[in-house]
Formats: structure tokens, C-alpha cells, sequence
């Protein structure tokens, strides 16, 4: 499979696609128009967010097999016209979510701490302890809306603190133990501090607007880790001007191209940017929420291990494929968690933490391995869609082929593949509405 990469990426990159057996040519340099003209040379191309992959860039491109860009969204490429020419189109949210949850939680409270103008003042000789007295996150409520990766990420982070985090997303049944999912209404009703976390597209674009702010309940901070399009910003400048929005926390900007490189470029801005610049209530960022050294090892492993999961590891025989291992997990809910951790401690003997009680045993190879038992509360809805009062984790070997291979054979599948230190984690239904978690597992995580 010959590739080409037309933007610079971790090294692990092309050499973990060359050991899969593509041969891999770099373009960081050549034009759009020139790249069309040798398109039809290559079988995949790995791309940032130099040039769009448009309609006219895809009838050019005969033999392409997949375009996998090394980054979140695929806002830059015609997904319908691609599909329809059959291509895999393959991104990266895993690689940079944990990146984004962290960033955005940063920004938040550097905001409510004042650490901006704190660290400007006294470095200008000025001392101001009540000027800068801050306010804390505790005690209100977060509302997220998108709660995919980069949602769910934040929402993991904000587990530390005393908060109520409620999300909306149009999906159904995308709510977990870290967060409530809530109509559209109640969190409007109900948020302190609202995120952002939307993909690109048309309901995303410009929906935080005049409107919509109104809506809102009570006064609130904004912070937007996901793209400028989603806030028209003269209306942002006016919620801020009139304290319906408290303060903002953007990381991007309405105003940026598409490359997201330069912003600069420009003598005059509009004077809302203006606004945004000499407030102190606004804390910006060049659009780097995802861009740490972690993460850009991490997008580019996930698009190796998804070029690897299409057109690799799908060629193993159907016989050789390994479905459930083992149990990996018992998990049911209960009124009182603690309570009945208690009980099953005193009478059986349960070595029982804030997870519950964890189970060792050895595989088939003599490696250490482990089964989960886990109570959750009555009002969970880490098992929704499902509304049974249990729901059972399943230990798989390879997690994105079993997967792959479900859907083909028209099983439901829930959600998006979720990557830890201790494995990755899918879910299914089964026919009776059974919500079941697949977990390719890392069980020396646990040990260490």
C-alpha cells in the first residue's frame, strides 16, 4: 500500500505505517493542484489541515483506499463524495482528548484565580492580593455540550471536584458516570460554566449566538475547546458587555482559517476580537487545547492502529478471530453503594476500594489478568441505553477487530471506542437490550 503524507507528524507515524508494510512518500511542500496531479499514484494519504479535500481532489484520486487525518474532526474533507467513492475515513479523537479535557479544565480555573492578570501585575511591580481574589469551582454546575471524546474527557478531569456535570448531545444514551445527560432546556436551566465540545458541522456552526445565550438561566463562563466557528463572536462581546457571560475561556476563534495556523496575517481585526483582546475576563489560546508532546505520539499511534485494524488485521481469518476471553467485569446498581461494599467486606471477605473488589487470576499464558465487581448507584446511567440493573464487561484480545467485524454482522454498537492506561473499552446491545462493555485490557496497569 503506497501512502503519501503531505503534513509533518510524529516520526511514529510513518515508521509504524512502513512496519505494516506501506511504503510512505512525504509532500510537505507542494501545492493542492500539484498533489492532484499524482493522487491516483497512491492507495492512502495522511493529512492536518493544509488544503481541503474536496470533490474535484477526490475524482482525481482513482485508487484511493482511506484519508486518515491525524487530528479530531473531518471538517476538511467532502465525507459524502468520499464515502460514496468508498474511501475509509479515519481521525484521531483518541490521540488528543485527554489533552483537550486537561486544557480546558487549565483555562477555567486560571480564569477563576485571576492568574493572568496576577502574574501580569506583579511582573509590572504591582502587589494586588484583594483585586485578585478568586472564586471557586466547587458547589456549581458544569454543563458540556457535545459529550463524545473530547467531552467526555473534560468531564473525567472535573471528577475531583465537588461539581454537577450535565451535558446535551444529540445522540441518545450517551451519558456515563461522570456525567448526567439533560435536554437541551434543563442544562440551559441549570449551567454555571458551559464547554463546548461539538464536532464541525452545520448545527455546530455559529450556535452560540444571541439567541441561544438568552436562553440561559443564569449568568455563566464560556469556555470553547472545539472550533471558533460554533460562536458568533459580537454576540459573545455583547453577553460579555451586558454580564450574561461572566467571563470566557476560548482557544479558538471565529476569525481562523482553516489551515488554523496563522491568525495574524491581517493590519485591522474586527472590533469584537478588539474587545476580546483587552478584556480581563477573556483568556485566549492559539488553538492548542489538543496540541501537547503526548498527544501528538498519541494521534499518530491511532492512525497507525486504525490503518492497522482496516487493512491489516481484518486480513486474519475469521476462524483465527478471538472474540470474549474471559469476564472481564460484574457490574449492578444499588441504592447504596458504600453500604452494601460494606456487607460484602464483612460477610465475604470483599477486598473492596472505591472501584469495588478486583479478582486476580492468570490467563492461559501465566500472565497476571483480572475481573472486575463493581456497584454503581440506582440512578447510573453508565448502562444506558439499557435499562437493566446489571450489565456484564467481556475481556476481547483485539478490540477494533471485534468490533469492525460486529457491525458487519449488523450488531449494535454504542458509543465510541474509549482508550485508558488499563485498556480500551467498546460497548454493544445485545437482542434483549443488554448494554455489554468489551474490554481489550491492560491488566499490569493495575499493578504498578
Amino acid at each position: 500500500m503506497k501512502v503519501l503524507l503531505i503534513d509533518s507528524n510524529h516520526p511514529i507515524l510513518q515508521s509504524g505505517l512502513e512496519k505494516l508494510g506501506c511504503i510512505c512518500e512525504e509532500d510537505y511542500f507542494s501545492t493542492k493542484q500539484q498533489i492532484e496531479e499524482k493522487i491516483s499514484d497512491y492507495d492512502g494519504i495522511v493529512i492536518r489541515s493544509r488544503f481541503n479535500i474536496d470533490q474535484q481532489f477526490l475524482e482525481k484520486a482513482a485508487n484511493l483506499k482511506f484519508i486518515a487525518r491525524v487530528g479530531a474532526g473531518l471538517e476538511s474533507i467532502d465525507v459524502d463524495y468520499a464515502e460514496k467513492m468508498g474511501i475509509e475515513l479515519i481521525s484521531a479523537p483518541e490521540g488528543n482528548r485527554n489533552a483537550v479535557g486537561e486544557h480546558a479544565l487549565g483555562m477555567i480555573l486560571a480564569l477563576f484565580n485571576n492568574l493572568k492578570k496576577a502574574d501580569l501585575e506583579i511582573r509590572g511591580g504591582k502587589w494586588l492580593r484583594e483585586a485578585n481574589r478568586g472564586i471557586e469551582l466547587d458547589g456549581r454546575t458544569v454543563g458540556i455540550i457535545g459529550y463524545g471524546n473530547m467531552g467526555k474527557a473534560f468531564a473525567k478531569k472535573l471528577k475531583g471536584f465537588e461539581v454537577e456535570v450535565i451535558c446535551y448531545d444529540i445522540k441518545e444514551g450517551v451519558g456515563d458516570e461522570n456525567c448526567k445527560q439533560v435536554s437541551l432546556e434543563e442544562l440551559q436551566e441549570k449551567t454555571d460554566v458551559l464547554s463546548l465540545h461539538t464536532p464541525f458541522n452545520k448545527l455546530s456552526h455559529h450556535m452560540i449566538n444571541a439567541q441561544f445565550i438568552s436562553n440561559f438561566k443564569k449568568p455563566f463562563y464560556l469556555i470553547n475547546t472545539a472550533r471558533g466557528s460554533a460562536v458568533v463572536t459580537d454576540d459573545l462581546v455583547e453577553a460579555l458587555r451586558n454580564k450574561k457571560i461572566l467571563g470566557a475561556c476560548l482557544d479558538v476563534l471565529e476569525y481562523e482559517k482553516l489551515s488554523f495556523e496563522n491568525l495574524f496575517e491581517n493590519d485591522s481585526f474586527p472590533e469584537a476580537f478588539d474587545y476580546l483582546i483587552q478584556s480581563e475576563n477573556v483568556l485566549l489560546s492559539p488553538h492548542i487545547a489538543g496540541w501537547t508532546v503526548e498527544s501528538k505520539l498519541k494521534l499518530a499511534q491511532t492512525i497507525v492502529d486504525k490503518v492497522d485494524s482496516l487493512f491489516f488485521s481484518k486480513e486474519v481469518a475469521e476462524t483465527e478471530l478471538k472474540r470474549v476471553t474471559g469476564i472481564g467485569g460484574l457490574f449492578f446498581k444499588s441504592d447504596d453503594p458504600a453500604k452494601l461494599k460494606e456487607w460484602y467486606k464483612k460477610h465475604l471477605n470483599f477486598n473492596v476500594d472505591d472501584w469495588g473488589s478486583t479478582f486476580w487470576w492468570k490467563d492461559n499464558s501465566g500472565n497476571p489478568a483480572c475481573t472486575q465487581w463493581s456497584i454503581f448507584k440506582s440512578d447510573t446511567v453508565y448502562f444506558s441505553p439499557s435499562t437493566k440493573d446489571f450489565m456484564f464487561n467481556y475481556r476481547v484480545e483485539d478490540l477494533n477487530l471485534l468490533l469492525n467485524k460486529l457491525k458487519q454482522e449488523g450488531v449494535a454498537v454504542i458509543g465510541e471506542i474509549e482508550e485508558y492506561d488499563y485498556g480500551k473499552f467498546g460497548w454493544i446491545l445485545d437482542p434483549e437490550g443488554n448494554k455489554i462493555e468489551l474490554w481489550e485490557p491492560k491488566d499490569v496497569a493495575f499493578l504498578s
